[in-house]
């Protein structure tokens, strides 16, 4: 079976609930031009427009079709989190979300499964939402955001949430959020390039430095993207931790702690790819394409033949690891 675990979906279900009842949920619909909508939070953030093929579902069977992929594993658009929502109003958010891409995955068993979201700025809430989203909607996995409203991961009060993930036995995909763009990545698709990398760039030090996988030694952890700027940049994150007080570091280098992530293959260059599975070995990646994101890899097995990679890590990468991690 070969699996794309990066894949997006936004079930046009939830924005049939926001429209009969918005103030439940904190978010509105603000139409555009040429009949599109956008995601408007009541706390003054506004996304950019929904586009076609992250709400359809038709031309995704054409698509994984053409790719030879056999099923995709379902995450909503990250940019919907949410963070800074009030708790109780974000944990309704999310159960919606959840309930709606569970309905999804439910109804296209040989095709779809799908990963938990969770109101990550409360950790007993995001709990208990992940451990809804797992028995409940039947999530492998859950996904949350690089940041909590700016505070970096490692720099949060999540332990709760880190041992709810233990317990549950599941994944945790960590995407990078960018709704805002900085003025200086306007221009260029540097939001895309460098932007996103940068987000979980930081998060995943301020994981390592602060501790979490120590304290949480069978917590699964993805990164997305080749894992941002971490695999490449080990060295320079090594270098600063030699300048650390013991009692303020992590247990190890953070070069370490690299096989501790999994990492899917989105990078678009086959040698960069190669240098990945000799850093961090074929068992810790996992294809992804981030569709429908105008950045996907269109062509995710391509990508992994033309790197070299033998038949026997081809099937690893491209659905064994996936199969194993998240129990499909």
């Amino acid at each position: 079976m070969r699996i794309d675990m990066h894949a997006h979906h936004v079930p046009p279900a939830v924005l049939t609930a926001i429209e009969e009842g918005p103030s439940r949920y904190g978010v509105y619909l603000e139409a555009t031009g040429a009949g599109r909508r956008c995601l408007c939070f009541d706390y003054g953030l506004t996304l950019r427009p929904f586009f076609g093929q992250l709400l359809d579902l038709d031309t995704r069977w054409e698509v994984m079709d053409r790719q030879k992929v056999d099923r995709q594993i379902l995450s909503v658009w990250a940019d919907l989190f949410g963070y800074r929502m009030p708790p109780e109003e974000g944990a309704r958010w999310h159960r919606l979300l959840n309930e709606r891409l569970g309905e999804v995955a439910w109804k296209h068993p040989g095709r779809l499964s799908m990963l938990a979201s969770v109101p990550l700025q409360d950790a007993d809430l995001a709990a208990a939402e992940l451990e809804h989203g797992v028995k409940q909607c039947g999530a492998v996995g859950g996904i949350l955001g690089a940041s909590v409203d700016g505070v970096n991961l490692g720099e949060a009060d999540l332990d709760r949430f880190w041992a709810a993930a233990v317990e549950l036995d599941v994944p945790l995909f960590i995407h990078p959020t960018q709704p805002i763009t900085d003025p200086r990545a306007t221009k260029y698709g540097l939001s895309v390039i460098a932007e996103f990398l940068y987000d979980s760039t930081l998060t995943v030090g301020s994981l390592v430095f602060s501790g979490v996988l120590d304290r949480f030694p069978t917590l699964n952890l993805i990164l997305p993207h080749g894992g941002g700027f971490f695999p490449y940049q080990a060295g320079r994150f090594d270098r600063i931790y030699r300048n650390m007080e013991p009692s303020s570091a992590s247990a190890q280098p953070p070069s370490a702690y690299l096989s501790r992530f999994y990492y899917d293959t989105i990078l678009h260059s086959p040698a960069t790819l190669a240098y990945l599975r000799d850093m961090v070995g074929s068992q810790q990646l996992l294809m992804g394409t981030d569709y429908p994101f105008p950045v996907d890899d269109e062509a995710p097995l391509q990508m992994l033949e033309k790197t070299g990679f033998p038949a026997s890590q081809i099937a690893q990468i491209a659905g064994d690891n996936a199969r194993r991690l998240f129990r499909i």
